[in-house]
């Protein structure tokens, strides 16, 4: 096992730690020792990347289930560290903003912390898998985890309806995804992402390439709450702040961006992929900035924000794809620019938007309040905190000078090489792009100067509001400072890093060798783009001024029309039509139960060994059935056939007891005369059990009424017998494989045992009696632990 594999897993070995670190280390905040693993996985990660020259790609495969192609293989790129390096640097951030922000005296520190870190491994699995099956598995991991993150604060209604929602809708998009990966997979003949990029001529033939992709597609959209997925979003920011910093602007959404930027080189240069990615991403870039703008929350302004910044990195990604198109070679390296600008906006955009979810987290807790229509003149006690959200909504405006401004203005290149290069008509994509940078702006000056400026309400909140403490301070300070840094120095990781992430996600453009440099200035002059830009800040202003004229236009949207509607109605009709189909069987009658598993036999059993032609009857090999034999058999029949129709007590123990002694005869005639004694032994004593109970029991007739004769009662059992019956005899006159007594005979020399007797009852029946051990033990800790939390539940106030 390989460095990188310890590093994915040193995540998920912290988790059963951090409890016992909770308990007994009462006086310190347990997030000072979390924080050890981000840092440290930062660090590791950090030695891979030089400013020299780019990484070379490395491969590591541990084996895990070989009989299936599944293997535990890690696949570190430019790309994959990339997101190594955001999810360890955000999440190290995240980490330290944590210590400051969750109180240690309310907060169930321990769980927070420990799904944290499941999460973070997960991510990092995603994102360094090769195998498609165990990036999956890493895959659903996120999905349970930030479940379990959105619902921490799970006494609260809208904290378990959000992280339901979110689990519903990106595992149902994880599930499609498996379909693709394994139609993926058939086609290509292996898992391996690396081996199915060499194979992707030969995957576009294939008759499923399509469905795969689409299946694909689902997952990522969902993951990434693209449209019509995005409802999830807003609803997940009832997790802890902390939480909407880390998982919902630099890495859970972000992990739809990573898959289709790593299977890029397999579906890019398809209309098909062009066409569904960049129009998804801009209608999502389109309908999250609409919505953010009449937000009054801050957390769900952000929220929307984020999945208009999420559309606009997959509209660029799904732009820059066609440079894999042959019809567009000429042009490959300008739509290789898309791609460009969509990785520099995606370190953008973590950077600017974790830093603003850590800001809003400040306000909420020096205020009280989340509310904008609350919130006013608040840079007159708090300057550090409008200092830092200015940079990171500026930024996020793309305005100068903060790093936002080149990736956006990247961006806007990125759009129009794609309407000049492939049909004029094709206009509609930069005036989309444009207009939804217009109601980006508009957001940004609504976080900036609703809250901060204007007169000062010292009373708005719960709180008196106050600067926070440096502490708290301090992540969104070294992120606010990279934001700046990627404005003046972009060319610090314009080579060692975006260069070479562009060329992993576009490999046949650079097979041949073409030359190819990444070069980042803030000014190219007076073109196309910066007049755009200088639109989007007039008309951006104007509509800021009258903002309230914009928003009254969704009140008349009536509210039947929208995505959450759809969802809440979906969901209640799938439980109504749930509880109409359980109520259907679920009767409460055991007689319906013990029918349907009567049938279920019938049918399954029955049924299997008539398609297989497997009724057969062969006496030739039996012994000859003497007369005392078809007495006793008789005798056991007739003994059952009174014992279920006699309405005396004392009359059905004695024809069971006769069924169970007929039984012991039957083994002394055929030489077993020990289990002959033993089931001698255990009639007698079951027979005096139930003289003993029945005596005291009153008479039959007086509680229990004779049941009617039911011709289906009559069929069901019937058919049983005979199925069962049938069966028996099939098995005894044919013999698929060898018979197990051949295994017995020579066993018991292996076993040491004198004969095969002995070994069966002690060391075959002695194993068996282990395991139910354990099971009666692992019932019995289950048990203890109900208790004592029932008895934990009366104690509390």
């Amino acid at each position: 096992m390989n460095l990188l594999h310890i590093a994915i897993l040193i995540p998920f070995f912290s988790v059963p730690l951090i409890p016992l670190l909770a308990k007994y280390a009462h006086r310190i905040h347990t997030g000072w020792f979390v924080m050890a693993v981000p840092v440290a996985l930062l660090i590791f990660f950090a030695g891979f990347y030089s400013s020299s020259q780019p990484l070379e790609p490395l491969l590591y495969t541990v084996s895990w289930i070989p009989s299936l192609g599944i293997d535990f293989s890690v696949y570190l790129d430019s790309l994959s560290l990339l997101f190594a390096l955001l999810i360890t640097g955000i999440g190290a951030l995240v980490v330290f903003y944590s210590i400051f922000y969750m109180s240690k005296t309310r907060e169930k520190l321990h769980l927070f912390y420990a799904y944290l870190m499941l999460f973070m491994g997960a991510m990092l699995g995603s994102v360094l898998s090769d195998n498609l099956l165990t990036l999956y598995a890493f895959w659903e991991l996120t999905s349970v985890s930030s479940f379990l993150l959105i619902a921490f604060w799970y006494h609260r209604k809208r904290s378990r309806y959000g992280a339901q929602k979110s689990m519903f809708i990106t595992m149902t998009g994880g599930f499609f995804m498996l379909l693709g990966f394994i139609i993926l997979s058939s086609a290509g003949g292996t898992l391996s992402i690396r081996e199915l990029i060499a194979l992707s001529d030969q995957l576009a033939q294939h008759p499923y390439f399509l469905p795969a992709m689409f299946f694909i597609l689902l997952g990522a959209f969902t993951k990434s709450a693209q449209f019509p997925f995005h409802i999830w979003l807003p609803d997940a920011m009832e997790a802890p702040t902390p939480i909407s910093a880390y998982l919902h602007s630099a890495t859970m959404v972000k992990a739809g961006v990573y898959l289709v930027a790593r299977l890029t080189p397999i579906f890019g240069g398809h209309m098909e992929w062009f066409w569904t990615i960049t129009l998804v991403g801009l209608i999502t870039l389109l309908i999250g900035s609409m919505k953010a703008i009449r937000q009054s929350d801050l957390k769900a302004l952000l929220a929307f924000s984020t999945i208009s910044q999420i559309g606009l990195i997959m509209c660029l990604f799904g732009i820059g794809s066609i440079a894999l198109n042959s019809q567009y070679g000429d042009s490959s390296l300008l739509f290789a620019g898309a791609v460009l600008a969509g990785v520099f906006h995606l370190i953008n955009h973590s950077i600017f938007k974790g830093c603003l979810f850590m800001m809003i987290g400040i306000l909420d807790h020096e205020t009280g309040t989340r509310d904008i229509r609350r919130l006013s003149g608040l840079i007159h006690v708090m300057p550090v905190s409008f200092t830092l959200t200015m940079i990171g909504a500026f930024s996020m405006a793309g305005l100068p000078p903060f790093g936002g401004f080149l990736s956006k203005e990247m961006f806007f290149t990125g759009v129009l090489t794609a309407s000049r290069t492939m049909n004029s008509a094709f206009i509609f994509i930069p005036i989309i792009a444009w207009l939804a940078s217009v109601l980006t702006f508009v957001y940004c000056m609504i976080l900036i100067f609703k809250v901060f400026m204007g007169p000062h309400q010292p009373k708005a909140g719960e709180r008196i509001p106050h600067e926070a403490p440096l502490g708290m301070l301090i992540s969104p300070m070294i992120l606010a400072a990279f934001v700046l840094i990627l404005f003046f120095f972009p060319n610090m990781i314009a080579s060692s890093l975006l260069e070479p992430t562009v060329k992993a996600i576009l490999p046949q453009v650079f097979a041949n060798g073409a030359e190819w440099h990444v070069h980042i200035s803030a000014w190219h002059g007076f073109n196309t783009e910066i007049f755009m830009t200088l639109g989007i800040i007039l008309l951006g202003t104007v509509m800021y001024r009258y903002i309230t004229k914009f928003t009254d236009v969704y009140d008349s949207i009536p509210l039947r029309f929208s995505l959450n509607r759809v969802y809440d109605n979906g969901i209640t009709g799938m439980e109504r039509l749930a509880g109409k189909i359980t109520g259907f069987y679920i009767t409460g009658s055991t007689t319906h139960y013990l029918s349907y598993l009567f049938v279920f036999i019938i049918v399954m059993a029955g049924g299997s060994f008539f398609l297989q032609d497997a009724w057969s009857l062969d006496l030739s090999g039996n012994a000859p059935i003497q007369t005392y034999e078809y007495l006793l058999g008789f005798t056991t029949v007739a003994a059952a056939i009174h014992m279920v129709f006699t309405k005396s007590r004392l009359i059905s123990i004695i024809a069971v007891s006769v069924i169970g002694y007929i039984v012991s005869l039957f083994f002394i005639i055929f030489r077993a005369p020990d289990l002959a004694l033993t089931q001698l032994v255990v009639e007698t004593i079951s027979t005096t059990l139930f003289l003993l109970c029945f005596y005291f029991l009153p008479r039959v007739s007086k509680y229990i009424t004779p049941m009617k004769f039911r011709l289906s009662n009559a069929l069901i059992a019937v058919g049983v017998g005979t199925t069962l019956t049938l069966i028996g005899l099939s098995t005894q006159s044919h013999h698929m494989f060898e018979s197990i007594a051949e295994f017995y005979k020579d066993s018991y020399k292996l076993a040491g045992a004198k004969n095969m007797v002995n070994a069966i009852l002690v060391d075959f029946r002695g194993f068996d009696t282990m395991l139910e051990s354990v099971v009666l033990f692992t019932a019995g800790i289950g048990i203890f632990t109900m208790i004592k939390l029932r008895q934990a539940g009366r104690k509390q106030p």
